[in-house]
C-alpha cells in the first residue's frame, strides 16, 4: 500500500522541534532529533523555507519559525512538502479494460469519493496549528 511520503511527519518534527527548542535548531541538532541524514533535513528545510515557514541561517545559526506556531496548520506542512500533487492524494490503478462494466466505469465512479476524502483530510489538518501540537511536546534545554 502506497502511503503519504514521510517528508511529511519529518517537516512537522522538525517545525515542532523548533517551536518548542530553547537549543539552537542547526541541521546537525535537528537530524539528531529526527534521527536522520542530514541531507534529508537541508532538503525538506528548503521546501519549508520555500513555503515561507521557516527561516534558515547557514553554519551554526541554526533555523527559526517565521510565523508564529499558532498560524501554522499542519495543512501548510501538508502543501510545503508536496506530499502528493495538487488533488491527487487518490489514484485509479491505471488500464482498467474498457470493455468491462466495471473497467469501464471506475475512475469516474471514484473520481467524486476520492476528492471528498481527500478535501475531509485537508478541512481536518487545516483544523490543527503547530502550537495545538507542541503543546503535547517537552521543552528540549
Amino acid at each position: 500500500m502506497k502511503q503519504i511520503s514521510s517528508r511529511y511527519s519529518v517537516a512537522v518534527h522538525i517545525l515542532s522541534l523548533i517551536a518548542v527548542s530553547t537549543k539552537e535548531c542547526t541541521g546537525d541538532y535537528i537530524a539528531g532529533s529526527v534521527n536522520t541524514n542530514p541531507v534529508i533535513i537541508r532538503k525538506i528545510m528548503g521546501n519549508l523555507k520555500k513555503a515561507g515557514l521557516v527561516d534558515v541561517r547557514p553554519g551554526v545559526g541554526g533555523a527559526s519559525l517565521l510565523k508564529a506556531p499558532n498560524e501554522i496548520t499542519l495543512l501548510d506542512v501538508y502543501r510545503a512538502v508536496d506530499v502528493v500533487e495538487e488533488g491527487q492524494l487518490f489514484h485509479v490503478h491505471d488500464g482498467p479494460n474498457p470493455d468491462c462494466p466495471v473497467g469501464g466505469s471506475i475512475e469516474a465512479a471514484l473520481r467524486a469519493e476520492f476528492a471528498e476524502a481527500q478535501a475531509a483530510m485537508e478541512r481536518r489538518l487545516e483544523k490543527t496549528t503547530l502550537a495545538q501540537l507542541a503543546m503535547q511536546f517537552k521543552s528540549s534545554s
